[in-house]
């Protein structure tokens, strides 16, 4: 006997009689009318080659081949009712897995608060961050490490797609009792001679890219280069150095005792961007997190002024 000759729709009229132990009830639960539910218990029968009901004028009584057929049916339908709630989930991106990699301080400030609001309702949603390096980033996405990347602006390539989400200032931090934080504002040519650490070859070239943006005689060089940007906060935070970081930097530095401070004429801006795999279709989970997560990250990098806080 070939399964195919079953369908979902005997086996769970064929259930529901044999709850309620009747055939109108059975049609009242399933919508239906009593010679529909009769037929398909009927065509059931004839499939399965076993009668399934004792039938008496009250009361409709299992066989004994239909007790050791309902075990089996049962499970049938157990896990047709796990089919449809998974795909119900699936439908409404409310399970699966989400690979994020992101540099030190947005995997372990931003990503964390992100991910426990969208769990919030979408608890079956798993994301799990991977920190990595600024430079990592592109790579992770276009070789299938991660499945999303959040981190500064990078050039791409044709496997990978960028999506800018916020754009935050270069700031000096440094310790409170600095003489640069007494001052209101701060120009390039203040940091002249004030040793400065960098974090990173990214903050270096950052740093960098900064000098040429100001005049000669006002270029800053870093004394020094760490490999991370807590070991830099830690750093500045003791008096040692300054150090300078995105504003959003601000989501780590008051562990530091730091204090932060715009550095003008010029300016200068990180774009942050969303970084994802235009090659490979992204799951469901992944397309709900990556259209939860921009928004989000854009509101916020709202939180950390570009206004000098109060000393």
């Amino acid at each position: 006997m070939s399964l195919t000759h079953f369908t979902l729709r005997q086996i769970e009229t064929f259930v529901c009689v044999a709850d309620l132990h009747s055939f109108a009830g059975a049609a009242q639960r399933l919508g239906m009318t009593p010679q529909a539910v009769s037929l398909l218990i009927a065509e059931l029968e004839t499939t399965l080659s076993f009668r399934l009901f004792d039938r008496t004028t009250r009361r409709v009584n299992l066989s004994t081949a239909g007790r050791d057929f309902l075990a089996s049916a049962e499970t049938i339908m157990r896990h047709v009712r796990a089919a449809e709630t998974a795909a119900d989930d699936v439908r409404n991106r409310a399970a699966g897995v989400v690979r994020i990699g992101a540099p030190l301080v947005l995997a372990a400030t931003a990503l964390p608060a992100a991910i426990r609001e969208y769990q919030a309702t979408r608890p079956k949603v798993i994301v799990r961050v991977r920190d990595l390096s600024v430079d990592a980033l592109v790579d992770a996405v276009s070789v299938g490490d991660v499945d999303l990347a959040v981190g500064p602006d990078r050039i791409v390539n044709y496997s990978v797609q960028r999506e800018v989400l916020f754009d935050s200032l270069w700031v000096l931090w440094c310790s409170k009792n600095h003489t640069l934080a007494k001052q209101k504002v701060l120009r390039w040519r203040d940091l002249m001679g004030t040793p400065l650490v960098a974090a990173g070859r990214d903050h270096e070239h950052s740093v960098s890219k900064m000098r040429l943006s100001t005049p000669e005689g006002e270029r800053v060089t870093p004394i020094d280069v760490v490999d991370n940007i807590s070991t830099a906060l830690g750093i500045a935070g003791e008096g040692l150095a300054v150090t300078l970081a995105p504003a959003y930097v601000g989501a780590l530095a008051p562990a530091f005792h730091l204090v932060m401070k715009r550095v003008v004429d010029p300016e200068v801006l990180r774009t942050v961007c969303l970084y994802r795999s235009s090659l490979r279709a992204a799951s469901a989970a992944v397309e709900g997190f990556s259209e939860f997560l921009g928004p989000w990250l854009a509101e916020w990098s709202k939180q950390f002024t570009h206004q000098n806080p109060p000393n």
